[in-house]
């Protein structure tokens, strides 16, 4: 009689493979992924060609070495024109989440902690911020990370105010014209 204490890692990595499977079949087959992108494929255009050319004006004006700083824009931008009635769609949450970025990326910029307990502890800080000041935007969690780990400057500040005051005004002036793909 043999006891068996160790796990069957064999066995346990074939049942996580067969159920993956499952549900990509299940996804795949049974979702009628199509019926939603046949109704509003233009809307599926004309918003992803508006966010390309939002954030690509962002960028011409701001250059390439701003881009690690405003990449919670790319993710604001999915946001404002792929789901342009969410609530972190809305002109106070994009401003309201990304100045909470801004101010605790500055706070911790200056702060010496390590970088793996002021890294994550500026984004878990800015979410309950956001969410205690009602101004949740998910992309200003990436704002924040991105001042800690590149720079503090009137520059940065502009650049990210900027960019989500342009971003969600697209979003205020275009609303009759967009439709949520989500």
């Amino acid at each position: 009689m043999q006891l068996a204490l160790a796990p069957d890692w064999g066995r346990f990595a074939k049942w996580v493979h067969k159920k993956i499977a499952m549900e990509l079949h299940h996804i795949t087959l049974n979702t009628p992924i199509g019926e939603k992108f046949k109704k509003l494929w233009k809307y599926y255009l004309w918003q992803s060609g508006l966010a390309a050319v939002a954030l690509g004006i962002i960028v011409l004006v701001l250059g390439k070495d701003k881009m690690v700083v405003i990449s919670a824009m790319g993710a604001t931008s999915f946001i404002v024109f792929a789901m342009p009635t969410a609530v972190s769609a809305q002109t106070r949450n994009v401003i309201g989440g990304h100045l909470v970025g801004l101010a605790l990326g500055t706070i911790f910029y200056f702060v010496a902690l390590p970088y793996f307990l002021g890294y994550p502890l500026v984004v878990g800080i800015a979410i309950f911020i956001m969410v205690a000041l009602d101004v949740e935007h998910p992309p200003a969690a990436g704002t924040a990370l991105a001042v800690v780990i590149n720079e503090v400057s009137p520059n940065v500040f502009v650049t990210i105010m900027a960019s989500a005051v342009i971003l969600s005004q697209c979003r205020y002036y275009l609303r009759h014209h967009l439709k949520d793909l989500i």
